[in-house]
């Protein structure tokens, strides 16, 4: 059994705690190392982090009374969320949400203001949440095989809503129907505008929304370890709730995936505030209430038989998506329902100390691809990257994070080892349709 636990997708969809377990995948047997094939456009990665688990959707509620004017959408094609795995001595976490598996029931909290109603004893945490919980709703999807729920943030005061793909792809295939319950407790049915499953977003568009409070984004560049994190959402369908912590870490690479091949790898803000099945898609704010992250991922730890994880909730390690790049995806796809994923155009896996296989030293390139920013700047299979930028790299996991918290025609500095040189390579990144 993976000593480090597993991972789950966090909050979105939510389901009573009999949640459905996904394999991992990627996983390299003991003392090997995986590697894999890019597709053109793609970078490939090792499966060596531990395996993540994805919770599952919350309870259905009874049908709630709609209001005049909402209709009911069907959304087709929407792909299934994701298991975390990773790099050598990475922790390990689940999709925070509560879409992410099916329900046959239950019941969802009524919507709740945030209000500051005695300025003399308000804390950091209440002017936060009451500036920013406007901007936070709960998604409702309900497809052939179940119901859940998870949460979105507000982009525009015309519908707009961004959250997780994991989310919305209750059903791996076929259609679902997508309702959104405001902060107000106004509900909206939802189309799907266009997901990005390799970054884990999506946004929706509600019918003859008009007058809603979009969310501000901080720049989430400037986020620093120990700033106040506050994390808005609907755990377990219970909308509004809020929680407070820290940024526990910065650039965490974290890998998310349903099915190997299908990694969504992200360069994570760590929080310890709680995040549980059904906040994904949710908001994490800062101190002045604006979002500097979407909620994606918890770390859960491993139980049960070899082969086997139990899902657990909060245990003070959450990840989510910096803002910048969810804010970018976002305009991409509701621009034309597509964004970009930035690529190098390598397969790599990650090298291993000889005496301590569990330690990983760098991602040493396996394959790379002619034609691609990797070939066009001079890289060599048998390559060891070891740093991007000022940022450390030792799993191809990293790598693959560093990479994807660029956008597509960034100029990178790799520092590379080769035999027994050390040069520093200039490449500058490309773009694929995801």
């Amino acid at each position: 059994m993976n000593p480090y636990g597993t991972p789950h997708p966090a909050p979105g969809p939510w389901a009573p705690p009999t949640w459905p377990q996904q394999p991992a995948h990627g996983q390299a047997a003991p003392g090997q190392q995986a590697t894999g094939t890019a597709t053109p456009g793609h970078d490939a990665l090792s499966g060596q982090q531990p395996p993540f688990e994805q919770p599952g959707p919350a309870a259905p509620a009874p049908e709630p009374p709609r209001r005049a004017g909402r209709w009911r959408i069907g959304v087709a094609g929407l792909l299934a969320g994701a298991l975390i795995g990773g790099g050598a001595g990475a922790g390990v976490a689940l999709l925070a949400d509560g879409s992410d598996g099916n329900s046959n029931g239950g019941g969802t909290a009524a919507a709740q203001n945030v209000t500051i109603t005695n300025p003399e004893t308000a804390t950091a945490v209440t002017a936060a949440a009451a500036k920013a919980a406007p901007s936070v709703v709960t998604v409702y999807v309900t497809g052939a095989s179940g119901s859940g729920s998870g949460s979105g943030v507000v982009l525009s005061r015309d519908g707009y809503v961004l959250t997780n793909d994991h989310v919305v792809s209750l059903d791996g295939a076929g259609s679902s129907v997508v309702s959104v319950r405001t902060s107000d407790g106004t509900l909206y049915d939802a189309t799907v505008v266009g997901t990005q499953p390799v970054y884990d977003l999506a946004v929706l568009k509600l019918e003859g929304a008009s007058g809603l409070t979009p969310a501000t984004f901080a720049d989430s560049d400037e986020v620093q370890v120990g700033d106040l994190a506050v994390a808005i959402g609907a755990p377990l369908g219970l909308s509004d709730t809020v929680t407070d912590g820290i940024i526990s870490a910065t650039g965490r690479a974290v890998a998310t995936g349903s099915t190997e091949g299908d990694a969504t790898v992200i360069d994570a803000l760590q929080t310890d505030a709680a995040i549980n099945p059904g906040n994904s898609g949710g908001a994490l704010v800062d101190g002045a209430g604006e979002v500097v992250g979407i909620n994606t991922a918890i770390a859960s730890v491993a139980s049960g038989a070899p082969g086997q994880s139990t899902e657990s909730g909060n245990i003070g390690v959450g990840f989510a998506i910096p803002g910048n790049t969810a804010k970018r995806i976002a305009q991409e796809l509701i621009a034309d329902g597509s964004a970009e994923i930035t690529y190098l155009g390598v397969s790599a896996q990650t090298a291993a100390d000889p005496q301590q296989r569990e330690i990983g030293t760098g991602a040493q390139l396996v394959q790379v691809q002619p034609g691609t920013p990797a070939a066009d700047a001079g890289l060599q299979a048998g390559d060891l990257v070891t740093a991007v930028g000022d940022r450390v790299v030792t799993t191809s996991t990293e790598l693959t994070a560093a990479v994807r918290s660029a956008a597509p025609g960034d100029q990178v500095t790799l520092t590379v080892r080769r035999g027994q040189d050390t040069p520093q390579i200039q490449v500058t990144l490309g773009a694929s349709e995801g």
